[in-house]
């Protein structure tokens, strides 16, 4: 540790600021999870990307020139990775995409492997995406550069949870005091997590509908309120958030059809009746149309903010980005 300076002990990493600057908005090395951020930190984020908002042009201050960002991917995705791709090239950064499915991990090398390979290049940034809970923690405690959790297992998508609760922000004016509903695949669902904690800390009250089978052990010690008919699980609510049912995590039967799953978890307008009468509509996407939702639902524009969600992606991810490589660009 320099002489003089001080660290900022977080679940995310530490990063060493003189003992005598301005306290650190975000004092945290890495973007991993919403669990061990404290409120003041996830709203710092929303109002940095609300300066992202609707511009190509970023301000001078959060341009990153010459810094190094490598998307490594090991799952499919679409709008993620690009949104973390136009968010970096509009920062000014080198952006390079990690094609694994044509990489050594195919021959046999581990995660850690590829870690060191990467880590000995000097990225500034590591976009992770993992199917294993903990793959993005993993990666940190053995790069230097930042990492950015896009998405592992079961565990956590923080990008996704802050677009959502900047999504909701614009169009509600607040998150505290509102009622949000998280229906569906919660049990395979890394975005209902990460929702579920920023928004339960953003003073939201927050409730998850979902069928037993498709519903964590103890959900009700997650801080939400349970609810098996969903019916009454979005009754009165201001915001329905519905999720994807992620069929490639089920290895066995949680459903008896996916006709049956939409007859009583699908959402139609008739049971979006018993919301509030503005109450917003939200999906991560991919949708599946005719399964978790209903496509006059998904596109009725008086409701739906799905369209808006990826939209906010970028400005959420050009905020991250930016943040999180400060003291590089200073350091520059």
């Amino acid at each position: 540790m320099m002489p003089g300076s001080e660290r900022a002990e977080t679940g995310h990493g530490r990063r060493e600021r003189p003992a005598a600057a301005e306290p650190d908005p975000f004092p945290h090395r890495h973007l991993l999870g919403i669990a061990g951020l404290e409120p003041p930190e996830i709203l710092h984020l929303l109002d940095e990307a609300e300066r992202f908002v609707g511009t190509r042009r970023p301000p001078q201050d959060a341009l990153r020139p010459g810094l190094t960002q490598i998307n490594l991917f090991f799952e499919a995705s679409t709008r993620t990775l690009m949104s973390f791709e136009i968010a970096g090239k509009r920062l000014g950064m080198d952006t390079v995409s990690f094609a694994v499915a044509a990489s050594s991990i195919k021959k046999g090398e581990t995660l850690l492997d590829t870690a060191q390979t990467l880590n000995a290049m000097r990225p500034d940034v590591l976009v992770v995406r993992h199917g294993s809970s903990g793959a993005a923690h993993l990666l940190a405690a053995k790069v230097n550069c930042a990492v950015i959790n896009a998405g592992d297992g079961r565990h956590e998508h923080p990008t996704q949870a802050l677009l959502d609760a900047l999504t909701i922000r614009r169009r509600k004016g607040r998150i505290a005091g509102l009622v949000v509903a998280i229906c569906g695949d919660v049990l395979h669902s890394r975005v209902a997590r990460s929702n579920l904690l920023l928004l339960g800390r953003l003073g939201a009250e927050v409730r998850l509908v979902a069928p037993p089978t498709l519903l964590p052990p103890a959900a009700e010690r997650l801080g939400a309120t349970v609810y098996e008919d969903m019916e009454e699980g979005i009754r009165d609510a201001d915001v329905v958030m519905m999720l994807r049912l992620q069929k490639e995590r089920m290895a066995g039967a949680y459903l008896p059809s996916e006709k049956e799953f939409f007859r009583f978890y699908g959402l139609t307008a008739e049971k979006l009746a018993r919301a509030k009468p503005d109450a917003l509509v939200m999906h991560p996407g991919p949708m599946n149309r005719g399964v978790e939702i209903a496509t006059a639902v998904a596109d009725d524009l008086a409701h739906s903010a799905i369209e808006e969600q990826v939209a906010m992606g970028v400005a959420v991810r050009m905020a991250c980005l930016s943040v999180l490589t400060r003291s590089r660009r200073e350091a520059a």
